[in-house]
């Protein structure tokens, strides 16, 4: 590529965005720091309508780093109850608190000390330098190297060591030379990834619209656009299947806190079993299982207490429905058998707590259990309301 085009680069962007590029984001223009920092973390995993509407509520709840380390975490896992990837939550609250205790409540405008707070790589560390701090720094998210791939026609895995750190240099050899310069154009390469230079219908494909770089990307010229970045075949998601028990008496449920480090991490759930490799037909229990299975699956989610005494209050365990919920890498298919107890049991486990119905907007739920919940009789309206 020649020495021309690449000084040229940074001012060919910026004149697209200012025709083309988007305008008007409520994350977009700020210089807070804050505000830039939770805008990137949410849009990592999020799809920009979902965010759209999340972000000004979650910024509304907490306006400042300083209210959001105050807060309990279940609080923010609460706000951000449908968001998934629940880890950016519980990132952003400890991030929160080592600003507040570390740098006396003020985010460093150095990225090398940005990268250093929880839940912050290198990539968001820079877009936050840019944007509040108009910092030369790069950024490197999947739009970036997807357009820096084809522009320069780059055939290897990305995920390679070497590939990555020849990303980087290009990245930081495209920046503009104007420090004033650098939120639009941090922003005009984030819009040019996520809107032109998409991975399925980039716009050279279409030929709708003609893009600025079209006779400068290698791979528009040498027709490999839709073959680069190079795409590395994924194994075929695994399948797990749990027994999940809805345990209710009156007005409250049984719900207990996962571990922090486990998948839906210190998010409220039902007590579960084990998660097993699922089979065609692998039903633990029959839709009407008789005592002796009854007590044992009571047994299995609730590890480690005398549920012998709990289970004489219950009513008989019955199958109320099948969910299938699809992560990351995996999908997950949770029976939920469903029960109600004369009294409310007191448990050992501290993790372990009746929960009023009316109140299930004060935690954080995975969806699904969400979603289940919210369809009780008496929880119609439960997650409206925080």
């Amino acid at each position: 590529m020649s020495k021309s085009f690449l000084d040229q680069f940074a001012d060919r962007l910026i004149a697209w965005h200012q025709r083309d590029g988007r305008h008007g984001l409520p994350w977009q223009g700020h210089r807070d720091p804050y505000a830039v920092w939770v805008s990137e973390i949410m849009l990592q995993q999020t799809q920009v309508a979902t965010v759209l509407e999340r972000y000004p509520r979650f910024m509304k709840r907490f306006p400042t780093v300083k209210k959001l380390a105050a807060v309990n975490i279940d609080e923010v896992l609460a706000e951000w109850a449908g968001l998934g990837y629940y880890s950016r939550a519980r990132n952003l609250h400890a991030c929160a608190k080592q600003v507040v205790e570390e740098f006396d409540g003020h985010f460093p405008k150095d990225p090398l000390l940005l990268e250093k707070l929880k839940g912050i790589g290198r990539s968001t560390a820079g877009a936050i330098a840019a944007f509040a701090f108009e910092e030369h720094a790069p950024i490197l998210d999947a739009n970036v190297k997807r357009i820096l791939a084809r522009l320069f026609a780059i055939d290897k895995a990305l995920q390679e060591k070497a590939v990555t750190d020849e990303l980087w240099a290009l990245a930081k050899r495209l920046l503009p030379k104007s420090a004033k310069s650098m939120p639009t154009y941090t922003q005009a390469l984030m819009d040019f990834g996520a809107t032109w230079c998409t991975a399925r219908k980039p716009v050279c494909i279409s030929g709708q619209q003609r893009c600025p770089f079209e006779k400068n990307c290698q791979a528009n010229l040498n027709d490999q656009v839709l073959l680069l970045p190079k795409k590395i075949s994924k194994a075929k998601s695994p399948e797990f299947i749990c027994n999940m028990v809805l345990l209710r008496h009156g007005d409250f449920v049984l719900l207990q806190k996962r571990p922090p480090k486990a998948i839906w991490g210190g998010l409220w759930s039902l007590p579960e079993s084990e998660w097993i490799a699922r089979q065609p037909v692998n039903l633990k229990l029959s839709h009407s299982p008789s005592k002796t299975s009854s007590l044992n699956l009571l047994t299995t989610v609730l590890t480690g207490e005398n549920v012998k005494d709990l289970f004489k209050q219950c009513s008989p365990l019955l199958h109320k429905e099948e969910i299938r919920h699809v992560f990351t890498h995996r999908r997950l298919w949770m029976q939920i058998w469903e029960s109600h107890s004369q009294e409310r049991y007191c448990f050992v486990d501290p993790t372990l707590q009746w929960i009023d119905l009316r109140k299930l907007g004060q935690y954080g739920l995975p969806q699904p259990i969400k979603l289940l919940l919210q369809g009780l009789s008496l929880a119609r309206d439960v997650g409206t309301k925080s």
